[in-house]
């Protein structure tokens, strides 16, 4: 099976590693100091699953270098969806599954006018990961799972053989037919967590346990779920109880990927988290007090620190 990595940072580099180690053949896509120090000494992830060291790590920033791949791992930023969709057209072929990796709800409706709806296969990484420096990513946490499914939830063989893989590199993995449920239950948890860690710029372990801080969590989960119910999403009864546990279940050590980028002084994600949520409640008139003041907080960060 050929796997092309599109964007080799936390999510990519390290679901693309382990696949890699069992057999896979994964090329990376990358630019910069980061695929400099690929293509010089490999790709190495250290953190709670171990070390892991890819030498070599089969490494480009030219897709049709890759050729037509089996499956892509799409792990670009969200601001980076369309480009980035533009960008691999080369690597897609007529039974090539783009497998979006992204933390919002919406990059697979954004890919499906650039490489057609049979190409697109939304999906979820459950994972904290992130590059230390270039050539090294390092995980928080020993979880690790991908889940991805046909928008339409039937079964095609390409999910099928994809799940094998998954299976063998030894991480958790599932083939979902209701992968859109799936989706708003990881974007519930996202769009409140990683606006609270970005805004008080701490991990979960300083946060969680503060009285006055933990209203905010639950808040801001029931304010994304009534918006996701409000949108007609098929949620479980108990979601707002469900992403709590997952919440009061994570590293102590982790925080989100935009907390990680706001503290660099990064682009962040905010207009398709929290700010996504506000967006979605104004149009559907649900109120979202708590994800207000967070976007609100959030927003003259939204392209850097210097910006």
């Amino acid at each position: 099976m050929k796997i092309a990595v599109i964007g080799a940072g936390g999510v990519g580099g390290t679901f693309g590693a382990a696949l890699a180690r069992a057999g896979a053949d994964v090329w990376f896509l990358a630019r910069g100091a980061h695929l400099n120090a690929m293509r010089e000494s490999g790709l190495r992830i250290v953190g709670g699953r171990g070390e892991t060291h890819l030498v070599p790590a089969q490494t480009t920033d030219d897709p049709a270098a890759i050729g037509r791949a089996d499956v892509v791992l799409f792990c670009v930023k969200l601001w980076d969806v369309e480009s980035a969709g533009e960008h691999i057209r080369p690597i897609v072929g007529p039974n090539t599954a783009v497998v979006t990796l992204q933390n919002g709800i919406d990059a697979h409706e954004r890919l499906i006018p650039i490489l057609g709806a049979g190409a697109v296969m939304p999906g979820v990484a459950q994972i904290s990961a992130t590059i230390e420096a270039p050539g090294l990513i390092r995980q928080t946490g020993a979880f690790m799972k991908l889940i991805f499914g046909e928008p339409g939830g039937q079964r095609l063989p390409r999910g099928e053989a994809l799940l094998a893989m998954c299976q063998k590199a030894g991480f958790d993995a599932e083939y979902s037919e209701t992968i859109l449920t799936a989706l708003w239950m990881k974007f519930i948890l996202l769009a409140t967590n990683s606006a609270i860690t970005a805004a008080a710029r701490n991990p979960f372990g300083k946060l969680r346990d503060d009285p006055d801080i933990w209203p905010a969590f639950v808040t801001g989960t029931r304010e994304v779920v009534a918006v996701a119910r409000a949108k007609g999403i098929p949620l479980p009864e108990d979601a707002v109880d469900r992403v709590l546990d997952m919440t009061r279940g994570m590293p102590g050590p982790m925080m989100a990927s935009m907390a990680h980028d706001l503290i660099r002084g990064t682009r962040i994600e905010r207009p398709w988290l929290t700010g996504k949520v506000v967006a979605m409640g104004r149009e559907l008139g649900v109120p979202t007090p708590t994800h207000a003041v967070l976007n609100a907080m959030l927003k003259p960060f939204t392209d850097g620190a210097g910006a």
